[in-house]
């Protein structure tokens, strides 16, 4: 499958009976930080609270029914996985890494799902997930480096440009690559001008000195409150090109940054978000300060996921104060 305008478009189609076409919020609060016209897309609001769930279900419909699923997951995608089995009627398996945060392990469990655990890194869990698809059988749905996974991801521009017509900036959180890659891909062959930029932790920030290097790298990284976009890229991973292509610039941010992000996005719009969210709206303050964007211009920020417990975010916002 070709990650194409049309292959998004299909897309949608396939998957609008099972997910939310999610608010956009304008924020005149990071409108008047930014000098631009912001709006917040809420896909932390999406069924499973991410937006992993468009990927997921693009996927599964498209294999087999009587097929086996197993996916590996920091937490978003085996959250989809398991709402995408559970509303299909499949079986499967989640392969998590050992340091998957309690709450999405608890979400998890209440969805009644399979769950395995290995490994501490994506990369490492992703590998044993691949190696027990080819020791079973099952299909292997991966988080990001699939096409129907990507395609999936790409309909949140679809709904970008359907509900504002003109988008000149769009801030997207960058992990694997998979929902930059799909979103950038079907913008760029609709409206080429709009900018796409890729926002990363500090703490991980691969796929960015991956694309910098012109090659993807095994490279270290630090716990980080951006969670879902931590770790490593597959050898090879689709997205990898799709980044080089399309995504127009890159910004990483500290912790602080992602952590002050959070609380202000519950302090103007009670909207609580994990940490991947809160990259993305630090990236646009940042990006906003360091070029210095011209004035007027309409961006939105893709705000990914919402799947964060209680304490953790109460933590999160007391390290701001």
């Amino acid at each position: 499958m070709e990650i194409t305008r049309e292959a998004i478009e299909a897309a949608a189609g396939r998957i609008r009976p099972y997910i939310w076409e999610t608010l956009i919020e304008p924020s005149p609060a990071l409108g008047r930080a930014t000098g631009l016209d912001v709006f917040l897309k809420m896909e932390c609001l999406q069924i499973t609270r991410s937006f992993k769930v468009r990927g997921a279900l693009n996927a599964l419909i498209q294999l087999p029914p009587e097929v086996p699923v197993i996916t590996a997951s920091t937490g978003n995608h085996g959250l989809a996985v398991a709402y995408g089995l559970a509303t299909l009627g499949r079986q499967g398996t989640i392969v998590l890494p050992e340091t998957v945060s309690p709450q999405k392990r608890a979400a998890l469990d209440a969805m009644g799902a399979r769950i395995a655990l290995y490994g501490t890194d994506s990369v490492e869990t992703e590998r044993f997930a691949r190696e027990e698809s080819r020791r079973t059988g099952a299909a292997y749905v991966s988080p990001y480096n699939d096409a129907a996974v990507v395609c999936g991801q790409g309909t949140i521009g679809i709904e970008l440009l359907g509900r504002l017509g003109r988008v000149d900036y769009v801030f997207v959180p960058v992990g694997g690559g998979g929902l930059i890659g799909g979103v950038a891909a079907y913008l760029k062959a609709v409206r080429p001008e709009t900018r796409v930029i890729g926002c990363l932790p500090a703490y991980s920030p691969v796929m960015m000195a991956s694309v910098e290097a012109g090659r993807i790298l095994d490279l270290p990284t630090q716990p980080t409150l951006s969670d879902g976009t931590a770790g490593g890229i597959e050898a090879e991973a689709i997205t990898f090109g799709l980044c080089q292509r399309f995504v127009d610039d890159w910004v990483a941010v500290d912790e602080l940054a992602i952590a002050s992000a959070m609380k202000g996005l519950f302090e103007e719009h009670r909207v609580v978000v994990e940490g991947a969210a809160g990259v993305g709206v630090a990236g646009m303050l940042a990006y906003a300060e360091a070029r210095r964007v011209p004035a007027g211009g309409r961006a939105a920020v893709i705000l990914c996921g919402g799947n964060i417990g209680a304490s953790s975010f109460l933590e999160i916002v007391r390290r701001t104060m």
